[in-house]
């Protein structure tokens, strides 16, 4: 079987030559092409965790032309785009390809050194390692489920949730967490939630899931209470539940067994999801934040009505989506998008958090703007709720040695 490789499509030989070296350098498989013609015919079968770098300026297909031929045919590896144009035309390349549902790593303004592309691929999570943690979790790489084995997964307590931590940009301290769904596979181990959401989605099994979901939150938010650790906890929600009558009621059973305030809950919904129905979305958040619960609007910015649906919708906090946060300090669009969300989410009295920070360079132009809450790789990974606490006490603990430092 052969193994992840760098397709490098430029029409400058020595950036393609160069380029080898460095995937040779990150321990790659590569391969060269200074055509796009001659990438599209190779008859090479791609193999997951697989990319291309993609220059946009080449004379017989450009990279706009490559993208557009790679929806076509089908074959939707991931992209790290480069060019000598201006950051503008980078930019826009970039949201067509998110317009083409084309996953993009980075985009990359040429000249750029070594350390660039690997500090690129070390956040993305694709340099290749030799080690393997115990507890990694298997990505969509075609595991053979059924949709039985995911009923399974939600009434036998299979699905666990993992949890990473949101802290106070101004005082630091960890104010919330937001909650993730992985499966516990009993022989696959454990499962990113990509791969089976969207088996429950049509399947018509996300109603039973989210409740699920919202039960083991609501449970670890009681443990975390009976140990005097009060964390809000935010869970995603999607189109099927915010366009179900009977959730609020369904919600409010869930938190009125375990006692819970309905505070102590964030349910986060993207602009997407808010498309379809939104005379139905709008009396079920509403009738959701009339029983106390917070509401969140995820992914914000990137939806087609965002003033309209914050106009409309009775949202508490504002989450920025993390392909701006995360693109900041090397894209002044990105960080004027961030600022202007900062400001928009306060004036509507919103608490406003960033998502995505994976950098203290990102954590600071953040904290600079008067965000309020920061979430990202920066702070903390998501881990269980185990971890989740070592974690805080060990940051505690280092805080109060600075203090006495200082």
């Amino acid at each position: 079987m052969s193994e992840p490789t760098i397709y490098i499509i430029d029409d400058d030989q020595q950036t393609v030559e160069l380029l080898l070296e460095y995937a040779d350098l990150l321990g790659y498989r590569a391969k060269g092409y200074t055509a796009a013609s001659n990438f599209f015919n190779d008859t090479e079968v791609f193999v997951s965790g697989s990319f291309i770098v993609l220059d946009l300026n080449m004379p017989d297909m450009d990279g706009i032309e490559v993208m557009r031929h790679m929806v076509k045919v089908d074959n939707r590896l991931p992209f790290i785009l480069v060019s000598g144009y201006d950051s503008g035309v980078l930019h826009s390349a970039e949201q067509l390809a998110k317009a083409y549902s084309l996953d993009i790593i980075a985009s990359i303004a040429k000249p750029f050194e070594f350390k660039v592309f690997k500090d690129i691929l070390h956040l993305r999570g694709v340099l290749k390692t030799d080690t393997h943690s115990a507890d990694q979790i298997n990505s969509p790489a075609e595991l053979p489920i059924t949709v039985f084995e995911l009923e399974t997964a939600i009434r036998q307590n299979q699905l666990v949730l993992h949890y990473q931590a949101q802290i106070s940009i101004k005082t630091g301290r960890l104010t919330g967490v937001k909650a993730q769904v992985n499966w516990q596979h009993p022989q696959h181990g454990l499962i990113a939630p990509e791969l089976f959401i969207p088996l429950a989605e049509t399947n018509g099994l996300i109603a039973e899931m989210t409740a699920k979901i919202i039960k083991l939150a609501a449970e670890q938010t009681l443990r975390w209470k009976s140990q005097k650790i009060i964390l809000k906890v935010s869970v995603n929600i999607l189109a099927e539940n915010i366009t179900s009558l009977s959730m609020p009621e369904q919600l409010s059973r869930i938190l009125e067994l375990r006692n819970l305030d309905p505070s102590m809950l964030t349910l986060e919904v993207t602009e997407s999801a808010l498309m379809g129905e939104l005379v139905t979305s709008l009396d079920i958040l509403t009738r959701l934040r009339m029983r106390g619960v917070e509401l969140s609007i995820g992914d914000f910015g990137t939806g087609h009505s965002s003033l309209s649906l914050l106009y409309r919708m009775p949202f508490t906090e504002l989450k920025i989506d993390s392909s701006f946060v995360t693109n900041m300090s090397r894209d002044k669009e990105a960080q004027g998008i961030v600022r202007t969300c900062i400001k928009l989410g306060h004036e509507l009295n919103m608490s406003v958090v960033a998502e995505g920070v994976e950098s203290k360079e990102t954590f600071d132009l953040i904290n600079d703007m008067n965000c309020d809450i920061a979430q990202g790789s920066f702070i903390a990974d998501f881990m269980p709720a185990e971890d989740l606490i070592l974690w805080m006490r060990k940051r505690e603990q280092l805080n109060v040695s600075n203090q006495a430092l200082n």
